[in-house]
C-alpha cells in the first residue's frame, strides 16, 4: 500500500502562447484543449497518409507489409489511448466554437475510421447510454453480471459487445425514445460497415490492415478499459460512483491520455474539464476515504485489467493508495478488492 502524496498529473497552466497556439485558439472553445489540435495534426499527417498509401501500387512485397505493420502499430499502440480520450473529451465538451461547428465532425468522422472507430457509435454509447445508466443493469456495457477477475468472463463480455453490441444499443435508444441518438448510431455504424465492404472489394489486404484490424483491436481495448474502470463494485450500493468506479493517479497514462484515470470524479461530473480533475480529487479525498474507494498510483486501466486476468491482487495492492489510513493492511485491501470483483447476479 501507499500513502497519498503529491499529485503530479496535468493541470491547467498559463504559458506564453505560440503563434500557432494563438491561431488555433481562434477556433476552439477552450484553449486548455489545444493539445487536441496538435494530436489531430499528428494523426492526420501519419496514420491517414500511411493508410492511403497502402491502397496504392507504390508499395510492393515486404515494403508493403512493413508499412502496414508501422500503421497498425501507430493506431493500436501509440495513438490508441490519446485518440480515444480526445474523442471522449470532445464528446462531453464541444471542441470547436459554434461558428465552426462542422469541424467537430473531423475527429469522429475523418480520424475515427482510420483509428478503429465507427463514426457516432462512441458518442451514442458513451454519452447516450453509459453515463445516464452508470454501469447499472440497463447499461448494455454493464460489468456487474460478470466475474471480473475471470478471463472467460471478460471474453464473454467482449464477444457479446462485438457480436450484438450494436443491436443492444439500438434497442436501448428505441426503448428510451432517443431517436436522434439511434439515427446517428445507425448512420455511423452502417457507413463504416458499407465502406469496409466496398473497400475490401477494391483491396482487401489494405482494408484488413487499415480499417478492420484496428476496429477489432480498438474495441478490445475499449472493453478492457471499461472492464477495469468498473471492475470493483460494492454490491450493496452499485449506483455509488465512489464504489462502482476507480481512480488512478500519478501515471504516465494520465499525462498521455488527458487525466482519464480520474474515473470516479468523471462519473460525478461528466462535463468537468480534464485539467480540473486532479484538483477535484484532492478537494474530495476525505469522501474517497469514507467510501473506501479503490485508488491506484502509477497504474493504467490496461495494467489493472491484466493484473485481474492474472489474479495478481498482490500487485494491485502494492499500488493501492490508502487515504487517511483507512485500511490497516494489504490483506484487508486484497479482501476488499476480491469482494468487489465478485459477480452480481441480481440488482433491484
Amino acid at each position: 500500500m501507499r500513502s497519498l502524496g503529491a499529485i503530479h498529473d496535468p493541470v491547467a497552466k498559463k504559458p506564453e502562447l505560440s503563434s500557432f497556439d494563438k491561431f488555433f485558439s481562434r477556433f476552439i472553445r477552450d484553449e486548455r484543449d489545444l493539445p487536441f489540435i496538435y494530436l489531430s495534426l499528428r494523426i492526420s499527417l501519419t496514420v491517414i497518409p500511411l493508410g492511403i498509401l497502402l491502397y496504392t501500387p507504390l508499395l510492393q512485397g515486404w515494403l508493403w507489409y512493413a508499412v502496414a505493420a508501422v500503421n497498425l502499430t501507430l493506431v493500436s499502440l501509440y495513438f490508441l489511448g490519446p485518440y480515444t480520450l480526445m474523442l471522449h473529451n470532445t464528446s462531453h465538451r464541444k471542441f470547436f466554437k459554434s461558428d465552426y461547428y462542422l469541424l467537430n465532425k473531423y475527429i469522429p468522422w475523418i480520424l475515427g475510421p482510420f483509428m478503429g472507430q465507427s463514426p457516432e457509435s462512441y458518442f451514442s454509447h458513451h454519452i447516450g447510454m453509459h453515463h445516464p445508466e452508470n454501469n447499472l443493469k440497463e447499461d448494455k456495457s454493464c460489468t456487474m453480471f460478470y466475474q471480473r477477475d475471470s478471463i472467460s468472463g471478460f471474453m464473454t463480455y467482449y464477444l457479446r459487445f462485438m457480436l450484438i453490441g450494436f443491436f443492444e444499443l439500438y434497442e436501448y435508444h428505441t426503448k428510451k425514445k432517443k431517436t436522434v441518438m439511434r439515427r446517428n448510431l445507425i448512420k455511423g455504424e452502417m457507413t463504416w460497415y458499407l465502406s469496409a465492404i466496398l473497400l475490401s472489394l477494391f483491396n482487401w489486404q489494405a482494408t484488413l490492415f487499415v480499417f478492420i484490424l484496428p476496429f477489432i483491436v480498438v474495441r478490445f481495448g475499449m472493453m478492457a478499459g471499461n472492464w477495469a474502470q468498473h471492475a470493483f463494485i460494492d454490491r450493496n450500493d452499485p449506483s455509488n460512483c465512489f464504489t462502482n468506479s476507480i481512480t488512478c493517479i500519478n501515471s504516465v497514462y494520465n499525462k498521455r491520455c488527458f487525466n482519464d484515470g480520474y474515473h470516479i470524479g468523471h462519473h460525478f461530473h461528466p462535463a468537468m474539464h480534464w485539467t480540473d480533475m486532479p484538483g477535484n480529487f484532492e478537494k474530495n479525498k476525505d469522501q474517497y476515504a469514507e467510501n473506501r474507494s479503490i485508488i491506484f498510483e502509477k497504474l493504467d486501466y490496461f495494467m489493472i485489467w491484466l493484473f485481474l486476468m492474472l489474479g495478481k491482487y498482490n500487485w494491485l495492492a502494492n499500488n493501492f493508495i490508502n487515504i487517511n489510513d483507512t485500511f490497516k493492511s494489504e490483506e484487508e485491501v486484497i479482501s476488499l478488492m476480491k469482494e468487489r470483483t465478485r459477480k452480481i447476479s441480481a440488482v433491484a
